[in-house]
């Protein structure tokens, strides 16, 4: 995702569901993409937005992507986190706080890197109408009823060649940023939730991306979503 077009869109999202407030807009569906490096999770999370739009009754609604990159540059822009705060009842704001506390143990005396992540997901996702992508979203909102949580896999030879495309880069330097991501992605998962990335009962569904096309697997996401929350979407019959 380009930070700088994609940090415009979570921006327009933010200030457009603060201004609408809980009265005036229900709850939409949060999405929460964890991956194997290279399975295709930008291009997925991208064409999911785009069927869930083309589906939603209300055409006003903003939907936008949250990754690793765009989570980090939202909370160093301080404003808009806290605009979501008008957005939110007392009630809900002591709810996520508790919520917080019990994913970490203890009431933190400062808030760490991860725990701003962490409550910055939590609130964008009790809105919904998002795609989030990476970061332990999927246990962070795991008690949200809203929450649908997706698993993208692929064979090793796959990932490659979209690493190379995405990145322009060589076989062996793509080789390389797999192992490094993955074990990554892993050792974040298990250090600060003490989680196993791959473990199947995370999520909702688990696609092989090397089996499904990258278009087929967000209109599988789709429809899930769409059959989740049927009073949103207009439904063919």
């Amino acid at each position: 995702m380009h930070i700088k077009g994609g940090f415009e869109k979570a921006k327009k999202y933010i200030e457009s569901h603060s201004k609408l407030g809980q009265d005036k807009l229900p709850q939409g569906p949060c999405i929460t993409i964890s991956r194997e490096t290279g399975a295709g999770s930008d291009v997925v999370a991208e064409n999911l937005i785009d069927f869930l739009k083309s589906k939603i009754k209300n055409k006003e609604v903003n939907w936008s992507v949250f990754d690793r990159n765009l989570l980090e540059k939202v909370i160093e822009d301080h404003n808009l986190p806290l605009s979501l705060n008008d957005y939110f009842s007392a009630e809900n704001r002591s709810k996520f706080t508790n919520m917080i506390n019990e994913l970490f143990g203890v009431h933190p005396p400062m808030w760490t890197v991860i725990q701003r992540m962490s409550s910055t997901i939590l609130n964008i996702a009790q809105v919904g109408y998002v795609v989030i992508v990476g970061r332990g979203s999927n246990i962070i909102t795991a008690k949200l009823k809203n929450s649908i949580h997706v698993r993208l896999v692929a064979n090793l030879e796959d990932r490659i060649k979209h690493i190379q495309e995405h990145y322009s880069i060589g076989r062996k330097e793509a080789i390389e940023f797999i192992k490094k991501e993955d074990l990554s992605r892993k050792n974040y998962v298990l250090n600060n939730f003490k989680k196993q990335i791959d473990d199947p009962l995370l999520y909702n569904l688990i696609i092989n991306t090397s089996l499904v096309s990258y278009k087929d697997t967000a209109e599988i996401i789709g429809n899930y979503v769409i059959k989740r929350f049927p009073e949103l979407f207009e439904i063919s019959l």
